[in-house]
This record gives structure tokens, C-alpha cells and sequence, in this order.
């Protein structure tokens, strides 16, 4: 039985970034699974080491799953490419990154479609949730093996954000979607997209002014320590596609594939069931290292929804005005 172990020379890189890279054996083929997210604690990275710690020791002698996170493989801008040339195999990117191949996957963006993280969830168990999962693949050869909650998000900045017009003219980072530079433009502010890694290093120098996040990402990469506060808008969803390519399912055998996909499918739904609680605990770390925590009142957070719904008519269109009905209606 192989046993999972951290190669000598990546032993300081595993001890930051959470990493499960496995001794694999002579004749297992290895399946390499990049991501961007570091720490210990956060949701993609307890799911995906377990993922890993799965596949090795089920499927051990057949195929082998190394796991590279903290952008130690690819970062945000590489990794769909080197998915299609076949130099990993596995990802869990945002559903924000997809804009370049589908509009559908904007739903997941749309300011305050989802009340809370069950309520995404049982959006993606639907028919239409389910189907996305292959939006891709016919002109991409990306294909979705579930999806990966990671909270809702909150917005930060180098001042406290009560009401939205608190963000005019500031300027925010975000990901490359255009339902959040939309969002982020209703504010009167101003969208940065840049990558993830690249984030505290704006903030710490004043690139940007501020970004949204769940309390998982900005408690493992200390944003609350270059941010004046974090404000409870609870706006958005951040949810990752751990994710394929067509080719590399079809490369294997059916029983392999068949097994392979049902582990897949058991660490995404105990992955979900566990983000509540590890987002709990994230939030309460954020306040023992000192950071600051915004609550809004009732009124409050309904000036901030006034403000953001509008972007949903903007993007009917595109995403398609059934799937915005099925997603708020799950």
C-alpha cells in the first residue's frame, strides 16, 4: 500500500501550502492537480488532498494523484492552458474564470442570487445545475466533476464599507468576470482584475484598494492584515469547478473511469458539507489575529442589493433569463 509522503526537496513548501504530493509508484500513472489556494484550512485544499488521499489508496497501482497548490504548478492565468495540453489534469479554478468559453457560468456571479451557501448547493443538484457541468466540453474539452463551495464573499477595504457609495472612486480587485466588474462599477468604483497570487501585494501597496473574498481566502492569505476591516455583505458566491478534460476521462479504461468519477462525487458532496463550519472558523481566526469585522443592519444590506440586483437585467442575455430563474428559485 503506498504511502503518502512530502519529497524531501518540496518539505518547506509543504509545511506553508498544505501540499499532498504522493511517492508514486514504477507503472501508476501520475495525475497532477494544480491549484492556487494555500494554508491548511482552507476548503479546496482539505478537499483536495483528500481527493488525492483517496484515488492513492483505492486506486493504488493504477493511478497516482499529486497535488500542487499555492500556484506552485500554475497560476490563475496558466492553468486552463495547461489543462488542454494535457500537463495536469486536474483544476478547481473559480467559476468566474470560464467567462472566455461560456456565458452560463456567470449565474454563479450574480450579485445576491443565492441567500446563503445551502441555497447554492441545492441550485446545483438541479437539472440546470447538473448540465452545466458540461457546458464546455463539446468546444473546450473541459468537463466538470462537481462543484467545490467555498463560502459566500465579503467585501474589504482600506477603509470601513457600510452603504456601497462608501466605495466610490476606490478601486477593487477582482476576478475576470464581467458580472463582477459590472457589480463592482454600480458601486461608482472601479474593477482591477488581477491574479489571485497577486492580490496581498496590491493591497499592501495600495494597487488596489480593496477586494471581495470569503473568510477561508482572506484569513489563509492575511488580507485582513492589510485591510482596514471586512464588511458582512454576504454578496456573492465563491464556488470552484474541480474539473477534467474530456480526453483524460476518456483515456481511461471504463471500470477505472467509473471508480474514479464516484470518488470524485464523495469528496464534493463531504467537501460541501463541511464549508460551513470551516468558514465559521475562519471568521473567528480573522478576529483573534485582529481583524476587523463590519456588520450591516437590515436596511443596511437591502441599499447594497438595490444597488447590485440592477446587474442581473444586464446579463439575461448572455447567461439566459430561464437559468437566472432556476438558480434564484432552487
Amino acid at each position: 500500500m503506498k504511502k503518502i509522503s512530502l519529497a524531501l526537496t518540496s518539505l518547506a513548501l509543504a509545511l506553508s501550502a498544505g501540499t499532498a504530493v504522493a511517492n508514486c509508484d514504477s507503472g501508476e500513472r501520475v495525475v497532477k492537480f494544480s491549484h492556487v489556494t494555500g494554508g491548511t484550512t482552507h476548503p479546496k485544499v482539505v478537499a483536495a488532498n483528500n481527493f488525492a488521499d483517496r484515488v492513492n489508496k483505492e486506486m493504488n497501482g493504477k493511478l497516482c494523484v499529486e497535488v500542487f497548490p499555492n500556484s506552485t504548478l500554475f497560476g490563475d492565468s496558466k492553468e486552463l492552458e495547461a489543462l488542454l495540453l494535457g500537463d495536469v489534469q486536474l483544476l478547481a479554478p473559480s467559476l468566474s474564470k470560464f467567462g472566455s468559453y461560456t456565458d452560463k457560468y456567470g449565474v454563479f456571479d450574480l450579485p445576491f442570487i443565492f441567500k446563503d451557501m445551502d441555497h447554492a448547493i441545492r441550485f446545483t443538484k438541479t437539472k440546470e445545475g447538473k448540465d452545466l457541468l458540461t457546458a464546455m466540453d463539446e468546444y473546450a474539452g473541459f468537463v466538470g466533476l462537481g462543484y467545490w463551495m467555498s463560502g459566500m464573499k465579503y467585501f474589504s477595504a482600506n477603509k470601513p464599507l457600510i452603504v456601497p457609495s462608501d466605495a466610490k472612486g476606490m478601486k477593487f480587485r477582482v476576478q475576470t468576470s464581467d458580472v463582477a466588474k459590472q457589480m463592482i462599477a454600480a458601486m461608482g468604483a472601479s474593477p482591477q482584475a488581477m491574479a489571485f497570487s497577486e492580490v496581498y501585494g496590491a493591497l499592501q501597496t495600495g494597487v488596489v484598494d480593496g477586494q471581495e473574498n470569503t473568510w477561508s481566502n482572506i484569513y489563509t492569505k492575511k488580507f485582513y492584515e492589510v485591510q482596514d476591516s471586512t464588511t458582512e455583505t454576504n454578496h456573492q458566491l465563491l464556488a470552484y469547478l474541480f474539473m477534467t478534460s474530456s480526453e483524460f476521462l476518456k483515456s481511461l479504461s471504463t471500470e477505472d473511469r467509473a471508480q474514479f468519477m464516484q470518488i470524485a462525487d464523495d469528496v464534493t458532496q463531504e467537501a460541501n458539507l463541511n464549508v460551513k463550519a470551516a468558514e465559521a472558523a475562519n471568521r473567528a481566526n480573522i478576529l483573534k489575529a485582529g481583524g476587523k469585522i463590519n456588520s450591516l443592519t437590515p436596511a443596511q444590506r437591502q441599499e447594497w442589493v438595490d444597488t447590485m440586483k440592477p446587474v442581473w437585467t444586464q446579463f439575461e442575455s448572455y447567461i439566459g433569463k430561464d437559468l437566472i430563474k432556476a438558480a434564484a428559485g432552487a
